[in-house]
């Protein structure tokens, strides 16, 4: 049984814990593979997306706008911090994040954040810990770069490097990237530490995508509600 069909059978959220899958051979460069046409998108998926991410705005606005003014506060810079992303068919856009560093990398080389960064400031630790720097995506998925549900978008620098070594890495952008997703409730998100690390994602992402139904999307909400309020990964 493989990972999505596990998800699948636990209807019990309390019951369920992702399992860890084996850690294969680091795979060999990809060839050539022919994307598949199946792709995790609708209208039902669309409309939860513009109302959801409506809904959510409007009731955390004052939250929204106090971060903005503590973040300009602490250290200098804009409260919203912007880079470059792949999105569905490979079309670029630009993320919406509020500032959590004392940088703001968009170039050839980015830096991941890791554990006990220096570049994080001490109220981007917090927005980091409990994925609050994320909100402004709300924005990203009312115009249509982003859903709700789907593949993280990782930076443009990232893609870039990524495809080159992990095989089916252009797949994953048959679906519209999103605030979350099946990789990240199955424990597959945040610092690449390894190649495996990026493997595994990949795998997850593009089993998603395979296997996409507006049900599955409902039970990953469902499974990311836990990890707003304390993820190992998020730092």
């Amino acid at each position: 049984m493989n990972k999505l069909a596990e998800f699948h059978g636990h209807a019990e959220p309390a019951k369920w814990t992702p399992a860890s899958p084996p850690r294969a051979a680091v795979a060999p460069l990809p060839q050539a593979v022919p994307v598949k046409a199946k792709v995790a998108t609708s209208r039902r998926k669309r409309a939860f997306d513009i109302v959801m991410a409506l809904g959510a705005l409007l009731v955390f606005l004052p939250l929204l706008l106090t971060i903005a003014v503590l973040v300009r506060v602490e250290t200098p810079g804009p409260a919203l911090f912007r880079q470059r992303r792949t999105g569905l068919n490979g079309v670029i856009f630009t993320v919406y994040k509020f500032r959590t560093m004392t940088v703001a990398e968009d170039g050839d080389v980015v830096r991941q954040a890791t554990r006990q960064d220096a570049r994080v400031t001490a109220l981007g630790s917090i927005l980091r810990k409990f994925s609050l720097d994320e909100l402004p995506q709300l924005l990203n998925v009312l115009k249509g770069d982003m859903s709700l549900i789907g593949p993280r978008p990782h930076a443009v620098a990232h893609d870039e490097a990524w495809s080159k070594t992990v095989p089916g890495y252009d797949q994953r952008f048959r679906a519209r990237p999103g605030l979350t997703g099946y990789a990240a409730v199955c424990g597959f998100r945040g610092e690449v530490r390894d190649p495996q690390a990026i493997i595994d994602r990949v795998q997850s992402d593009n089993e998603y995508i395979d296997t996409w139904s507006f049900a599955l999307d409902m039970k990953i909400v469902w499974r990311t509600l836990p990890l707003i309020f304390g993820d190992e990964r998020a730092y």
